[in-house]
């Protein structure tokens, strides 16, 4: 897609939303109307019963390989998301000040460590652009068809936190333009609310109202949200240029002592300074690699997902972060303040210059950063909890329904009581990447130097022991999860460190600070050991039919019924191929008038 057509159907995009909620209306006032109707509206589209006596399914149309009518993403799709998502690292400076490196340090290693995340997530986007299946998928070929239910859960936990933590982030903005649109009649609402909640009535407006806005979202597949992006992509920079320069004029770009510096440390400890950074650099965008196919999935060429990111990830988390840096240095040298997060800094600004045009321009400022915060929650949170919950329940919840449930379930996790005071959950939550990573390594060992990128498709909605493929032991594969423990207990202990326990070691501290490194490699290292000496069922097909890169992907997808048979290429019929139309269903209407 190009970048004209991309803006056109950005253009387009309103008048297409209302129709399709009003489709969404229309399926769901039809299926009130009677028991039977109920029960069609309820199962989703695509779902199916694998064995005749089965009361399970593993497909749904979010499950099923994206047909190619819904491969919209583009060159240009991707470079949006990408470098709108990435502008979301305004605090990323800090943490690697608070590691010990002064602001130049911090800027070249928050590149590299963009550039090494970069690689991560090119590598582990590529079975999705080839085959257009999203994370739950693709983690049925590598661990099971069972054994992918754990890393699925374990991932959905992680999303529906963030997401709520994400829209807390975000209404913190949108208290920011409530201020600047009623003044004291906002900020004098009398606070209902006990303080050790670390909540107020001003606060609990805004998170409502920002809760309120995420609705119509979760009602959209990722091919129908490409728009969503390219408008970030054309809001964020003006705010972040016109506030760095604000921050700049104000102060006369006087950074004074306020401009971090480095610690004095030994060479010894600062290589560990090093490392630790780098770590933490790809921790920030630990989901970003671990969601990888649930995006690629979506694009028209397998390339289109991975060229823009390797431009706009870290081109775009250095500005950022860049920014951040300098511009927070000035304020506080020069106003005596400790202000990081942006939305202190424009609170701070209106107490200072309480003027129209500067609540004005406060208030642009903040709702762009309002749309920044939601635009990443879609893309991070969003869409990752809805994939995996169409896997957990497929008949039942689809991707739409999966990204509402996470919405609602936003108000249990309680983010502002997080955020206040859960010090030790908030640490817990730094270094979960690292049970993520171990799932990464094995994924991409699998797919790159032990299949030669080749999947049997059809085999991955078959639960039953007849899959010759991917059921392994009972539907577990054991060397995946041998390499996921073996990953995760190097960095383990250090992990426990951060948690507040006592007696870890200076080694084990060290580890834990790499932990999301040597998560990877360490699993991915274990499992290519593993399967050579315990080969997997594909690996010995892949083998004996002397199959090339990718080669079960040269086929169009399409699901032959009935039994199957040899064809020219030696693959029996079906092998590779998997029908992208849903079954019959009276939902189908609603999916025909989707947006494209």
């Amino acid at each position: 897609m190009g970048l004209s057509s991309t803006v056109e159907a950005t253009r387009t995009a309103p008048s297409k939303l209302r129709k399709l909620f009003s489709t969404k209306k229309a399926n769901f006032l039809n299926g009130i109307q009677s028991k039977e109707n109920f029960k069609d509206y309820i199962r989703t589209p695509g779902s199916r019963d694998d064995l005749k006596d089965s009361k399970w399914s593993w497909s749904n149309e979010d499950l099923l390989p994206t047909p190619p009518e819904k491969r919209s993403w583009g060159y240009w799709n991707y470079f949006f998301l990408y470098f709108s998502w990435s502008m979301d690292n305004w605090t990323l400076g800090s943490t690697m000040i608070g590691i010990g490196l002064n602001w130049w340090q911090s800027i070249l290693v928050i590149f590299g460590s963009q550039m090494i995340s970069s690689i991560f997530q090119a590598i582990n986007s590529r079975c999705g652009a080839v085959y257009h299946i999203g994370y739950p998928v693709v983690s049925r070929s590598v661990f099971g068809m069972y054994g992918a239910y754990y890393v699925v859960f374990a991932r959905a936990v992680l999303a529906v936190v963030y997401y709520a933590i994400k829209l807390y982030v975000g209404s913190s903005f949108v208290v920011n333009m409530l201020r600047a649109v009623f003044g004291s009649h906002f900020t004098d609402i009398p606070n209902h609310i006990a303080t050790s909640t670390g909540f107020t009535t001003q606060q609990m407006l805004a998170f409502f109202l920002y809760w309120l806005i995420h609705i119509p979202f979760t009602l959209l597949r990722p091919n129908q949200l490409s728009w969503v992006f390219t408008l970030k992509m054309c809001t964020i920079p003006p705010a972040y240029i016109g506030l760095f320069i604000f921050c700049m004029a104000n102060t006369k770009g006087k950074m004074g002592n306020a401009l971090p510096r480095s610690a004095s440390v030994s060479s010894s400890e600062f290589s560990w300074f090093i490392m630790y950074a780098i770590n933490a650099g790809i921790g920030n965008t630990a989901n970003s690699i671990t969601n990888q196919p649930d995006y690629a999935r979506w694009s028209t060429d397998r390339w289109a997902v991975i060229i823009p990111q390797f431009i706009a990830n870290p081109i775009s988390v250095t500005i950022s972060s860049t920014f951040g840096i300098l511009a927070t240095s000035a304020i506080n040298n020069v106003w005596g303040l400790e202000l990081w997060n942006q939305w202190d800094l424009l609170d701070e600004i209106m107490t200072r210059y309480w003027r129209p045009d500067v609540r004005f321009a406060v208030f642009l400022c903040a709702a762009a950063q309002a749309l920044l915060v939601l635009g990443t929650n879609i893309a991070a949170n969003m869409i990752p909890f809805g994939s995996d919950s169409s896997m957990l329940l497929p008949r039942y919840i689809n991707i739409t329904r999966g990204q509402f449930l996470g919405l609602c379930l936003a108000w249990a996790v309680n983010p502002w009581k997080i955020l206040y005071s859960a010090t030790t959950f908030t640490n817990f939550l730094g270094g979960y990447g690292l049970f993520m990573a171990a799932v990464v390594g094995p994924t991409c060992v699998d797919y790159y130097l032990l299949t030669k990128g080749n999947v049997f498709i059809p085999e991955l909605y078959n639960g039953s022991k007849s899959n010759p493929y991917y059921h392994y032991t009972k539907g577990w594969n054991i060397n995946a999860y041998v390499a996921y423990i073996a990953g995760i207990s190097f960095p383990f202990a250090g992990f426990i460190g951060t948690l507040g326990a006592k007696g870890v070691s200076e080694v084990a501290t060290n580890m834990g600070h790499i932990g999301w490194l040597l998560s990877y490699f360490v699993s991915a290292f274990v499992y290519y050991v593993m399967c050579m000496i315990f080969p997997t069922p594909v690996q010995r097909v892949v083998k004996e039919r002397g199959l090339g890169w990718e080669s079960l992907s040269k086929q169009e997808p399409e699901f032959i019924e009935g039994l199957p048979e040899e064809n020219e290429s030696g693959l029996e019929k079906g092998e590779g191929m998997v029908r992208t139309q849903p079954v019959e269903s009276s939902s189908e209407l609603e999916e025909s008038k989707e947006i494209k």
